[in-house]
């Protein structure tokens, strides 16, 4: 399952629509209701489509993979399509997104868990998406990565060590 949010007015978050999109047999299902659609691929990017006997030409204009973000242009309008799959969605409902929207002070504990591996030490300078710590929680290895770019202060685990959610890991 997916959940796809689509603004068709990007300085308007009145304009913000949200749909469940779901793959099932052959079958693209849209807020539970089967949706059929006939699409053809004109051009890379560039498709055309037929709806309820209706014709649109669909452009993708851009697409931001790593923050599942894209643009594309209907009929000549443009739309931000921002989605998640369902891994972003249990993410969410465990309140595991929330790292990503905090100024980067400080990175917590998204779960409880061992501490198996730290990437950094006091000093080291983190970019965005980097690796800091390997936490295994419920039999899983789990990736912290960094939020946003900064300075570490100070690590305030060591390898080992058992924490739970919200404790402090890492300090900038």
């Amino acid at each position: 399952m997916y959940s796809v949010k689509v603004k068709s007015n990007p300085n308007l978050d009145e304009a913000l629509q949200q749909y469940e999109i779901d793959f099932k047999e052959d079958h693209i299902f849209l807020n539970n209701e089967i949706y059929t659609w006939d699409m053809i691929r004109v051009k890379e990017n560039s498709f055309h489509i037929l709806k309820d006997n209706l014709s649109y030409r669909a452009e993708i204009i851009k697409i931001d993979f790593e923050q599942k973000q894209f643009e594309v242009k209907v009929n000549g309008k443009k739309f931000e399509v921002a989605l998640q799959d369902k891994f972003d969605i249990l993410l969410e409902k465990l309140g595991m997104n929330s790292m990503a929207s905090a100024a980067l002070k400080e990175i917590k504990a998204p779960m409880p868990g061992l501490i198996l591996d730290i990437r950094v030490n006091e000093g080291d300078e983190v970019q965005k998406g980097d690796v800091v710590m390997i936490l295994e929680a419920m039999k899983m290895e789990n990736v912290i990565k960094s939020p946003g770019d900064g300075i570490v202060k100070s690590v305030m685990v060591d390898r080992g060590d058992s924490v739970e959610k919200n404790n402090v890991l890492i300090e900038f």
